[in-house]
């Protein structure tokens, strides 16, 4: 197969959300015509005076262009957008790719080979690890599973919005991968939500507490920023928490599958669950207002309580 070339290819994108606006915005700047898509059109109409075109439909759209990309919020929305007379592959070109980037069950991304297969279709399931800010700048990082052709033949794309990408095996790989790295993501972020409250708990100053650890190096780069943010009580949600909850359930489901112990990871997912049912959508890092909340710590010295970050709307 050829390699996919900005100005000569023109790429769909399905899914202007939190993560698909600023790829889909890298990929416009990196010289790709993008024809985007999304249930509310509004956002698809974000990307218009970035150069994008807008599809009124998924059919519009993956008839319109050589590769079609989506970044979408779980599974079920994943399979509507795919299957069906209206789908993805019912309408795209023989000889297309699919670039998939949403978290999904390696399952998942297994059957949309297969359906994709059916239709003349290569699809890669090529996972991200990085929050909005990360995707502004271009610089995620890319998990790729298919057919290790295909994934050298759109590295002009990963290179549009990534600073590394790595090809981990078939399809179904990218996706597994995805839910190895979110395990650490969450039970990290779990683990220094745990150790704030203890400090905060033992008489140490909130802020400089949170200044410390974030500058200390077991605290891991992608989540030294949370702590910085949290100085502040700013949890808008940059990786949402529901989304980290999406992915713990992934993240368990696999484990239940194979028969792996994740003891550390079933704790964090509890924690995560409970401030999620505030009804807030925040940044997942929020699971440090419910160990507050959890260890009764008075938050007067915060400008606001965690009861009350955790309630707001955004």
């Amino acid at each position: 197969m050829n390699s996919i070339i900005p100005g000569k290819n023109s790429l769909g994108f399905v899914g202007i959300g939190y993560m698909g606006r600023p790829i889909a915005k890298r990929l416009l700047e990196a010289g790709f015509k993008v024809i985007a898509y999304d249930r509310d059109r509004s956002k698809a109409d974000e990307l218009v005076q970035f150069g994008g075109t807008v599809a009124g439909s998924i059919a519009e759209l993956s008839s319109s262009c050589d590769v079609v990309l989506s970044s979408l919020p779980n599974d079920e929305v994943v399979l509507d957008v795919y299957k069906g007379p209206d789908g993805v592959f019912a309408n795209a070109h023989r000889g297309s790719l699919v670039i998939e980037l949403s978290t999904v069950y390696p399952e998942t991304a297994q059957t949309l080979s297969r359906l994709g297969s059916e239709r003349g279709v290569e699809v890669l399931d090529v996972t991200i690890s990085g929050s909005v800010p990360v995707a502004e700048q271009g610089a995620l990082i890319l998990f790729g599973g298919g057919d290790e052709e295909w994934f050298d033949a759109a590295d002009s794309i990963f290179r549009a919005i990534a600073r590394k990408w790595f090809y981990v095996g078939p399809n179904g790989s990218g996706a597994t991968m995805k839910l190895v790295v979110n395990s650490l993501l969450g039970v990290g972020m779990q683990a220094i939500a745990e150790a704030v409250a203890l400090g905060e708990k033992a008489g140490l100053n909130r802020n400089r507490l949170l200044d410390v650890l974030s500058q200390t190096a077991v605290v891991a780069p992608a989540h030294a920023g949370k702590l910085q943010r949290a100085i502040n009580n700013d949890y808008t949600p940059q990786f949402p928490l529901r989304l980290m909850n999406k992915d713990f359930r992934l993240i368990l489901k696999l484990a239940k599958a194979i028969d792996a112990r994740m003891p550390a990871a079933e704790a964090a997912f509890e924690i995560n669950a409970a401030q999620w049912a505030t009804g807030a959508e925040q940044d997942f890092s929020a699971v440090i207002l419910q160990m507050e909340v959890q260890d009764h710590l008075d938050s007067t010295d915060k400008g606001t309580t965690p009861g009350r970050v955790a309630s707001a709307k955004n």
